[in-house]
């Protein structure tokens, strides 16, 4: 990586405003990942891993690589069934994609990100919205739907997409949707 990579340019999509529940949810997330990406076009792998608002841990690299895990643990994890672990956080630290920014890859990082978005659409490629899961969390009694893990990966998006909203506009004064 040189100093001069930056993250690439991201087109969003405008979700449909006529479509089906499915349709809609996945075009909505799609969204919000797209914006999270957006957030980051053009900034150097510096910038990505600057906390510029202090005392904040916040990092434009940090929600990307935490957003990769969440997707992992949602879709791939939950959805999926899959027995996988994480690729940045441990037993020993467990906010290490906030955290373990010196030595980071942005660029390879921001790939892992688009490659746990293509797994997670393949985990619940063919479940219905109905269909429940079981916890792989604390509570393995606690299921729930495809439906509500969607709702639920487009609130996490929507609310790491206002700190990325602030920490970008602190790195070069961007600001935008």
């Amino acid at each position: 990586m040189t100093n001069t990579w930056m993250a690439p340019t991201v087109v969003r999509t405008e979700p449909t405003r006529t479509g089906g529940d499915r349709e809609s949810l996945e075009q909505w997330l799609d969204f919000h990942r797209d914006t999270l990406l957006s957030k980051c076009a053009g900034l150097t792998a510096v910038q990505l891993k600057a906390r510029p608002v202090p005392p904040s841990a916040l990092s434009l690299l940090g929600l990307v690589r935490h957003m990769a895990e969440v997707e992992r643990w949602w879709f791939r994890i939950h959805a999926g069934n899959d027995q996988i672990g994480f690729q940045y956080s441990t037993d020993d630290n467990q906010d290490g994609d906030f955290d373990d920014l010196d030595a980071a890859d942005a660029p390879g990082d921001i790939e892992t990100f688009r490659r746990e978005v293509e797994a997670a659409r393949e985990a619940v490629r063919d479940k219905q919205l109905e269909d429940v899961v079981a916890s792989h969390g604390q509570d393995p009694q606690q299921r729930r739907n495809i439906r509500w893990i969607y709702l639920h990966m487009i609130e996490e998006y929507a609310r790491h997409n206002g700190h990325a909203d602030l920490i970008r506009e602190r790195i070069d004064g961007a600001v935008g949707d």
